[in-house]
């Protein structure tokens, strides 16, 4: 009998908002090749108020406000305490080398509820390196102690790659020391300037190793560890559920209450221009909120709602069990195929027979 699967609701609960594309660093696995700019269209102070407007009057999703290096917008905590006035859950990724006392008070008095720092490497030599400026390391660490300073709550967040692949415990350990709140890896997705490194991606067999290792260490470790781009680890969640439920945790309970690839589902990405798209990974247009509303895109774009039936996916995601809690990665099916509804490249686990 044929399986018949429900669409899946598209409940957004978070937002990636490029609000600038300008950089100041030249990191290896940028998916936007960003550089010092400027980027022409970008949107301006009071088109950004508008977004969240629009965003706000039907939802009440986290906001996280990226790059580039969004401390370079100068109007960043106005938008910041804008959204944080809608009752929006405003958060901020940034690199930490621009993040100073007064930074971090402004971050603090505009209702910036976390910010996540990047660290990809476990000293200055390899965190450099793939930074693409020398001091990156000690600028990331002297802005986390400005954090420290001023209360703000922080975690790291580490893309992960075949360069430093071997130093992942170390890096995770420098978060613990450093006092993070959490740990999110990033298993790199080869797209802007990550294709030209797109052979440091892991190979699936490290994939399913570094994951499980990842499980493993939260069951005692003392910050959240999150992995992202990585939905496999929604897998190994249920595969692991009931061999150490003694040792289980609250933030593991809920994680398995959600899904491994969010695009499109209960996640988007909103680019520098405007253009809406599943991630930031997956660089398909989905629409622009210079032309519709971002409500309208979110709720109509034949993209969005082709990723919600689960019944669109091919090859083995379509007939795995646990397509409802991992997905595959969207991204990663349209840079090895140029179809986002294809099979996860980089998955080893064989459905079972049946389903």
């Amino acid at each position: 009998m044929e399986k018949t699967l429900e669409l899946l609701p598209g409940n957004l609960r978070m937002v990636a908002w490029e609000v600038t594309r300008s950089c100041n660093l030249n990191c290896l696995h940028c998916r936007a090749a960003a550089n010092c700019g400027p980027y022409d269209d970008e949107l301006l102070t009071k088109k950004c108020f508008h977004l969240l407007d629009e965003i706000a009057a039907f939802a009440k999703p986290v906001i996280i406000l990226t790059g580039g290096e969004p401390l370079l917008r100068t109007d960043i905590f106005d938008i910041a305490s804008y959204g944080t006035h809608k009752g929006l859950r405003m958060v901020l990724a940034s690199n930490g080398t621009l993040v100073n006392d007064k930074a971090a008070r402004n971050m603090i008095a505009s209702g910036i509820k976390r910010v996540s720092v990047s660290i990809d490497g476990k000293d200055a030599q390899s965190h450099d390196a793939f930074r693409g400026e020398v001091g990156a390391f000690a600028g990331a660490l002297s802005g986390i102690e400005a954090l420290k300073s001023a209360g703000m709550e922080f975690q790291i967040n580490t893309a992960v790659t075949t360069a430093n692949l071997g130093q992942i415990q170390e890096i995770l350990d420098l978060a613990i020391s450093l006092g993070a709140a959490a740990h999110h890896i990033f298993l790199l997705v080869p797209t802007g300037r990550g294709r030209q490194i797109a052979e440091q991606a892991i190979a699936a067999e490290d994939y399913e190793e570094t994951l499980n290792w990842f499980y493993n260490e939260s069951l005692d470790c003392p910050i959240q560890l999150k992995a992202t781009c990585a939905p496999h680890y929604f897998r190994i969640l249920h595969q692991q559920k009931g061999k150490n439920q003694a040792a289980e945790k609250p933030q593991e309970r809920f994680n398995e209450a959600t899904r491994g690839c969010l695009g499109g589902i209960s996640f988007c990405f909103i680019s520098h221009v405007g253009q809406v798209q599943p991630c930031g990974y997956l660089e398909v247009d989905c629409g622009n909120i210079q032309k519709q509303s971002f409500r309208q895109i979110w709720e109509n774009s034949e993209v969005f709602k082709n990723i919600r039936n689960l019944n669109n996916y091919g090859g083995k995601c379509g007939r795995c069990e646990f397509i409802k809690v991992c997905g595959g990665c969207r991204a990663r099916a349209y840079e090895a195929t140029g179809d986002y509804l294809a099979e996860e490249p980089l998955c080893l686990y064989e459905p079972r027979a049946g389903y």
